[in-house]
């Protein structure tokens, strides 16, 4: 079971290891760059999630190096949050016209970052608006959020969908009751875990007359998986 990648671009190593605790407890993957070129090295290893951008950086500076990312064509979907100390709306509003997806001004609290980050990452839709999910004749169209079955369309409620976008996203990939709540719900909404089961059955009632319900499959004593095999 694998968590959403963020890179942490900052040259202080201290600030890094704080962050690398505070997203690993969130159940994030992380890695880390000091530099521009050790970002560059990281991205092409493995695609990120999510950037968390230090502003102020020898060399490069976060802006710089946002800026460049968000021209190419591998790298401009890759959502980034930058991070910094300084807290002019002047600096906030070019760091926001160069293309990041949001902006915290240091200090802040590990609570509020989570939460903005997984704000930006349920707005991020990978591979643009134009992305279409399926798995034998079950469809997501995430710009449109409707979801058709051999073309015929399914009515999910908000919920559902959201469930349904994320397990087609994270195919034959177990999660638990947790993890689905904070990639679903969110990290800093206060539901009971009981509450992702209701919505599963939901989403199986829906997709029962086209006969994908068992595509949403109950891992006994871990949680769920979506498969195409049945």
């Amino acid at each position: 079971m694998q968590g959403k990648l963020i890179l942490v671009v900052d040259d202080e190593a201290p600030i890094r290891e704080m962050l690398r605790f505070a997203l690993t407890r969130a159940h994030f993957r992380v890695v880390e760059a000091g530099d521009a070129q050790a970002a560059r090295l990281r991205i092409a290893d493995e695609r990120p999630d999510l950037i968390l951008m230090d502003w102020m950086m020898p060399g490069i500076s976060g802006v710089e190096l946002t800026r460049e990312l968000k021209a190419q064509s591998t790298t401009r979907d890759v959502p980034v949050i930058m991070v910094t100390a300084r807290v002019e709306e002047e600096d906030k509003v070019r760091g926001l016209n160069i293309g990041c997806d949001d902006y915290v001004s240091k200090p802040f609290s590990y609570p509020e970052l989570i939460a903005r980050i997984q704000a930006v990452l349920r707005r991020a839709l990978p591979g643009g608006e134009e992305e279409k999910l399926s798995a034998s004749g079950l469809e997501v169209d995430a710009a449109s959020q409707r979801v058709t079955a051999q073309g015929q369309p399914i009515h999910l409620g908000p919920t559902e969908y959201r469930l349904l976008h994320f397990f087609i996203s994270h195919p034959e990939r177990v999660y638990s009751r947790e993890q689905v709540l904070d990639r679903v719900w969110g990290q800093n909404v206060y539901v009971e875990e009981r509450t992702v089961d209701v919505h599963i059955r939901r989403l199986r009632k829906a997709l029962e007359p086209f006969g994908y319900d068992e595509m949403v499959q109950t891992v006994r004593g871990s949680g769920y998986r979506f498969s195409e095999k049945v």
